[in-house]
């Protein structure tokens, strides 16, 4: 009988913790980390085993040693949205890949962002050269480089397009809001189950050392849109002024379609 195989998702927030639940359900014994101890139970309760871990810049504080014990790692935490971020974040993740250095860990999947690619107002796709614009843009770009670069274990980045799902109804993106720009961009987004499916592909087909975007293949002007997602929640519909332009890219997704044979399944 084979050894169950092992996963550890640093970060059981919005897409971390249903990708937990759907890795159990596949077999798998599953670790998490939460940065909240009243989070501990949530996890424990759906199955998974509970860390308390929390990355800082110059240090970890939590048993990192123990929850590396695992032979997949998912990371899974954005970078937060503060002054200084392109520092902190890239700090964050130094300090966990020197604690993988140490681990069992054989491959890891980093979940990134679209944002890292700049709005050059046509199409981009994983061999576009990245440039992000914001701060938050730029310290994945440089975590994507740390992970990637080093040899002790194989990375995989995951760019994931704007996320909507559960508790993030596009419908309340822009509801109510005036003078917005760019009415005729095309949109970039992708679902909470699409996201999962493309991960949990990843495993499946061990495609290691790679990096896709994950983005649904229909892009609807931002007008249309949010207009109609305003309208399916009944409220404030937005306004945009339709003299103003702004940047736009589009997300092309097809290589996890060709490479992990992945058919993305949930409307945005």
């Amino acid at each position: 009988m084979s050894q169950q195989k092992k996963i550890g998702i640093l970060g059981c927030g919005w897409l971390g913790l249903p990708l937990a639940k759907h890795m159990l359900e596949k077999g798998f014994f599953v670790s998490g980390s939460t940065t909240s101890a009243s989070k501990l139970n949530l996890l424990q309760a759906a199955g998974v085993k509970p860390w308390l871990i929390q990355l800082e810049k110059d240090r970890i504080k939590g048993d990192i040693h123990n929850f590396l014990k695992t032979d997949i790692l998912v990371i899974d935490f954005p970078p937060k949205r503060k002054e200084g971020v392109a520092n902190y974040f890239p700090g964050q993740v130094r300090q966990l890949i020197a604690a993988l250095e140490q681990s069992p860990v054989k491959n890891v999947i980093f979940i990134s962002s679209t944002s890292v690619y700049p709005n050059n107002n046509s199409a981009v796709d994983e061999l576009t050269l990245i440039d992000p614009e914001k701060g938050s843009g730029k310290a994945l770009a440089e975590a994507e480089n740390f992970l990637l670069s080093n040899s002790k274990f194989e990375t995989t980045v995951i760019r994931f397009a704007g996320l909507v799902g559960p508790d993030r109804h596009p419908g309340r993106f822009l509801a109510g809001k005036t003078g917005l720009t760019g009415a005729s961009n095309p949109v970039n987004l992708i679902h909470l189950n699409d996201c999962i499916g493309i991960i949990s592909a990843v495993i499946n087909h061990n495609a290691w050392g790679k990096i896709f975007n994950g983005c649904y293949p229909e892009h609807p002007t931002k007008i249309d849109y949010y207009t109609a997602a305003a309208r399916e929640l009944h409220l404030p519909i937005p306004s945009f002024d339709l003299e103003k332009n702004s940047y736009f890219k589009i997300v092309n997704g097809q290589k996890a379609e060709e490479i992990l044979k992945y058919r993305y399944r949930s409307k945005i």
